[in-house]
């Protein structure tokens, strides 16, 4: 049916736009077909393949020889590459994802933390100096039971006991406050 339109249209251009929707008659079901597998069964993607494989064929169609095995195999050959240039601008292109709703997106403020360090720091002072010594320097200053002990002037027992008893106390001190369970 494509070989013999020749010479019955006004004008070139009436005769392409009707060679492309015979065209798409007689191979848009198959080509569609054939580029689903292509595709990874990606109906939409297919579908926008057969549509730019169409679009190129009117574009060239007083170039195309319009046998239909010659057609076939131009169109099968313009529709890979277009599957092609597609996964290529896939694999490049990063993943594209919804950005989050403004509303939505958690800001640190650092109020937590702020607020949490004046409630420990109310608490310590609470606490005996005893305790409170050791606990700033073991827990605070990041130092060895030894360390704090010889920096208090104690020995490494006492600095142990009055540890445990202070970190108990100021356990107590935050859940009375509410803050530890």
């Amino acid at each position: 049916m494509l070989g013999h339109l020749d010479g019955r249209f006004e004008s070139a251009e009436a005769e392409a736009e009707h060679r492309i929707a015979v065209l798409y008659q007689e191979f848009g079901g198959p080509l569609l077909r054939h580029v689903r597998k292509s595709t990874g069964n990606d109906l939409q993607w297919a579908e926008d393949v057969v549509q730019e494989t169409l679009v190129r064929a009117w574009r060239n169609s007083a170039r195309l020889q319009w046998e239909p095995s010659l057609i076939w195999a131009w169109l099968l050959t313009v529709a890979r590459r277009i599957v092609i240039d597609g996964r290529r601008r896939k694999s490049v292109r990063p993943h594209e994802v919804e950005p989050p709703e403004v509303d939505m997106m958690a800001v640190p403020d650092g109020s937590e933390r702020a607020l949490s360090a004046i409630v420990v720091a109310d608490a310590l002072r609470s606490l005996s100096e005893e305790h409170r010594e050791v606990i700033e320097q073991t827990y605070l200053r990041d130092r060895t039971i030894s360390e704090a002990a010889e920096i208090l002037g104690i020995p490494p027992g006492t600095v142990k006991s009055r540890l445990y008893y202070g970190i108990r106390a100021l356990r107590e001190q935050l859940r009375d406050k509410g803050v530890a369970g």
